[in-house]
């Protein structure tokens, strides 16, 4: 029996929000936007490949980047590398830490990044047996499964994709390994 006083609501129309939903709702769609906003600004850089530092003792920095990476991604790497070089010679941001930190003419004069796809290459004990130089079969393993190479001096920079190889360039190891850039700079004051 229906309530003359108070009549069943028409069909078809609804009964507005309350104020209190409807600020619950604003609430819950503006932390998703905000959240979204928020992983959009702090994204990656994905025009280079993902890295990140395996180990790094004094001027020597040893990064792993994933295996399926390209020559031309690790080349893109490279050149974002030199970019930072030219520009600024802070590396920071690159979570790179200071290579020359006592210097009073800059944190990052002389540096050498080597870019591997096996992490195991650039873990810090391979790393320092490669700086050292005592065992030959590491640094021979060490100079055969580098992918990558970027290093910046006061004068000079380089950049290489491959393995190091002893000996000059040449149509044979260019297949594997090749320069990209030699170039020499203006000295730092």
């Amino acid at each position: 029996m229906s309530d003359p006083h108070n009549p069943a609501p028409a069909a078809g129309k609804t009964k507005p929000l309350d104020t209190v939903v409807k600020l619950a709702l604003m609430v819950f769609f503006g932390s998703f936007g905000l959240i979204w906003g928020g992983m959009y600004l702090s994204r990656p850089d994905r025009s280079i490949p993902p890295y990140s530092i395996g180990s790094q003792e004094g001027t020597a920095v040893a990064i792993h980047v994933p295996a399926w990476t390209s020559d031309t991604e690790i080349q893109t790497l490279i050149e974002r590398f030199r970019k930072v070089g030219h520009e600024t010679r802070n590396f920071g941001p690159m979570k790179i830490r200071p290579t020359t930190p006592d210097d009073p003419k800059g944190r990052y004069r002389n540096m050498t990044i080597y870019i591997f796809t096996h992490e195991a290459w650039a873990e810090a004990s391979i790393l320092h047996q490669y700086v050292v130089g005592v065992d030959r079969e590491v640094r021979d393993g060490f100079r055969r499964a580098m992918r990558g190479l970027y290093r910046l001096t006061e004068t000079e920079e380089e950049g290489r994709i491959g393995p190091l190889v002893d000996g000059p360039d040449s149509a044979a190891t260019a297949a594997y390994s090749r320069q990209l850039f030699k170039d020499r700079l203006t000295p730092l004051p």
